[in-house]
């Protein structure tokens, strides 16, 4: 079983500020197309293809894998991405959240297996460090906030 997490903070000293909303804003746009929000070349497909009142499916290819995912929103807090078919099963979260500061907050975490893969064999191993390194998931959560505040600045959002 793979468990990761990073937390970045929204609005660290130097950076434009965004507000919760924003952010929201962001991650459902991201949510939607990662294209424009994950690192350059990563997700080369990503289309909405099934839409409900309580969730989206989603097919994309991200790092040359395809996968579907079924994503749910809990507005202004929580998007969960739902492996359902590639080489991971579980869920990936993005929550935003305020500390004990007051300060806004990005988290991500997962719960993952590898389908067809011995638990916490060699190939988990592998996925569990990646996920863990400053390429991993914390790099998503910084080029989202990036490509947010890009997109608050030429008003797209």
């Amino acid at each position: 079983m793979i468990y990761s997490t990073a937390t970045v903070p929204v609005n660290p000293e130097g950076e434009a500020k965004l507000t919760r909303a924003q952010v929201w804003k962001g991650l459902e746009l991201k949510a939607r197309d990662a294209r424009q929000f994950l690192p350059p070349g990563l997700c080369t497909r990503c289309e909405v293809t099934e839409e409900s009142a309580t969730h989206f499916v989603r097919n994309a290819t991200i790092g040359s894998v395809d996968l579907r995912e079924i994503i749910t929103l809990e507005p202004q807090h929580k998007v969960t991405f739902f492996q359902a078919t590639g080489p991971r099963e579980g869920a990936i979260i993005n929550e935003l959240f305020e500390d004990e500061a007051g300060d806004l907050q990005l988290k991500f975490y997962c719960y993952l297996g590898l389908r067809d893969k011995e638990p916490n064999g060699p190939e988990e191993q592998a996925e569990q460090a990646q996920f863990d390194s400053d390429k991993g998931y914390k790099a998503a959560l910084l080029s989202t906030l990036k490509r947010t505040r890009e997109m608050v600045a030429d008003g797209r959002i």
